[in-house]
């Protein structure tokens, strides 16, 4: 299966796609290269950096997404990815460090070319920024949209080359393997290639897959193998599923800035009140905003659907304390110093890492918040790259 899309006309997929960005004023940089780029050698800097939700996409899935695109319909991520990745531009749209409200979709102009790069785009934002380490992940919606076999050639083909640039910078880049839940017995197969043969760090997961959440029994051979391999699981978000889509609809409510956390939130809360954490108890989720704000709402959550209660009949344990077993948050999207220390507050230091969402945040802002937030140099540590070192197992920094 693999060597059929491995083998595939490399150079037509890179043509078709290049039409989407040949009117940008950033280069694409796809190719592999023979040797480690000399961004591995850093500046000397105090604090070491990973940050552990950075996306990117190879030119294969972006063309067939693409090709979605233009098909139509009603699923709502097809908003955003319509900006990225339907048809050729004609505007350079500003620097992101000059955005404004009325700027915000023209950025989305910007996003495929940089998404594309695993070479100098990426690395030189790293480096005048003094990040250290990107944990890479495939960029929302993956290939979740896909039909199941399609799904799966493409997950593989990607976890491929992400595996090929980590070989290329492995000073710089740590990788979560994609997978195609809409086949859980194959999904499951390649998690275990994944860990096994591709040394990646664990796994990346859009949430629902054909408008299902990963609490249904069908996916459990999915989190059987997450736990068995010891690697941890990210739930990154997307728009919300069909059956929850239609308030969304109007005042782009549908992503960032509020369908995104309201969807992954509910699937974690699918996952707490379904009993699967008790199944899979040594289960490891990461999500990502500030923990899309289940943090703040645990008090409730605790007191609604502690165990023997009517949410949490199902449940062992209570919600807040699944969120102390199995699951860490990252800073992604989120720089609020106050949310950030609530979050230490109430889940404590070991369950949170930084990231910055790259490239659909800026990278200097990130870095300015975990540099600059009211923190022990003990908890800016542990955050900045420690427990993603631990979770991720990550070598240290000689």
């Amino acid at each position: 299966m693999r060597q059929t899309i491995s083998n595939m006309d490399r150079r037509t997929a890179l043509r078709n796609i290049s039409s989407l960005v040949a009117a940008t004023a950033l280069p694409l940089s796809v190719e592999a290269k023979d040797e480690a780029s000399s961004s591995d050698k850093l500046p000397k800097q105090q604090l070491r950096k990973i940050a552990t939700e950075e996306a990117f996409n190879i030119p294969e899935i972006a063309e067939a997404i693409s090709d979605v695109v233009k098909q139509g319909g009603t699923n709502l991520d097809l908003l955003l990815l319509k900006q990225i990745y339907d048809a050729p531009r004609t505007t350079t749209p500003p620097p992101s460090a000059q955005v404004n409200a009325a700027d915000r979709d023209r950025v989305a102009l910007s996003l495929l070319p940089k998404l594309l790069d695993l070479n100098e785009i990426r690395l030189a934002d790293m480096d005048t920024n003094s990040v250290d380490m990107q944990v890479l992940s495939l960029a929302m919606p993956g290939i979740q949209i896909f039909e199941r076999s399609r799904a799966a050639q493409l997950a593989s083909l990607s976890n491929d080359r992400l595996a090929e640039a980590i070989r290329r910078n492995p000073k710089r880049f740590a990788g979560l393997a994609s997978f195609a839940p809409q086949d859980p017995v194959v999904a499951a197969k390649e998690m275990q290639r994944a860990i096994n043969e591709l040394k990646l760090n664990g796994f990346i997961v859009n949430s629902h897959t054909e408008n299902s959440y990963l609490d249904e029994p069908r996916f459990w051979p999915i989190l059987e193998a997450a736990e068995a391999l010891g690697a941890p699981l990210y739930i990154h978000p997307r728009a919300p599923s069909d059956g929850m889509a239609a308030p969304f609809r109007d005042y782009r409510l549908e992503g960032a800035v509020w369908g995104y956390g309201l969807e992954t939130s509910t699937h974690i809360l699918r996952l707490i009140f379904s009993g699967v954490l008790d199944k899979f108890p040594k289960l490891q989720i990461i999500i990502g905003h500030m923990g899309e704000a289940l943090p703040f709402w645990l008090w409730r959550l605790d007191f609604m659907g502690a165990p023997g209660a009517r949410a949490g009949r199902k449940n062992a344990l209570k919600p807040s304390e699944y969120f102390q077993r199995n699951i860490t948050i990252t800073t992604s999207g989120v720089e609020d110093p106050l949310a950030l220390r609530f979050c230490i507050d109430k889940i404590g230091i070991d369950r949170i890492m930084w990231a910055i969402d790259y490239p659909f945040q800026p990278t200097a802002p990130a870095v300015a918040f975990i540099e600059s937030a009211q923190l022990s140099e003990t908890e800016r540590a542990k955050i900045a790259h420690g427990n993603a070192e631990r979770i991720f197992k990550i070598k240290t920094a000689n």
